[in-house]
């Protein structure tokens, strides 16, 4: 029996779309951003690793990041920034923008 192959594994866990978000409004808004970001994940499949930043819980990380001007998301590849927009990354343009991205960029 062969190992597994885990050369997708390692290739998606390096790269993640960090969405830095600041503290929601309300329920719905909270509602609202935990959905868009669960359809994402879906649409990008593995290719792309989307985390939550919250600056109410994490405002270290966010601060980090420079967030100014939240909601915003940064694409980054082993550790090194790729792309950085405002807002959130729900339209069809942003998706396909990330993933040339990726094609662009070769890996470390």
């Amino acid at each position: 029996m062969s190992p597994p192959d885990t050369s997708s594994a390692l290739f998606s866990s390096a790269i993640v779309l960090l969405v830095l978000l600041p503290p929601a409004d309300s329920a719905a808004a909270q509602a609202f951003v935990r959905s868009a970001l669960h359809t994402l994940q879906e649409q990008l499949g593995t290719a792309i690793r989307v985390l939550r930043v919250d600056e109410a819980t994490h405002p270290d990380v966010v601060r980090s990041f420079h967030g100014r001007g939240l909601p915003a998301w940064v694409l980054m590849r082993h550790g090194v920034e790729l792309w950085r927009q405002p807002g959130l990354p729900i339209d069809p343009d942003a998706i396909a923008m990330m993933l040339s991205k990726l094609a662009q960029s070769p890996a470390p």
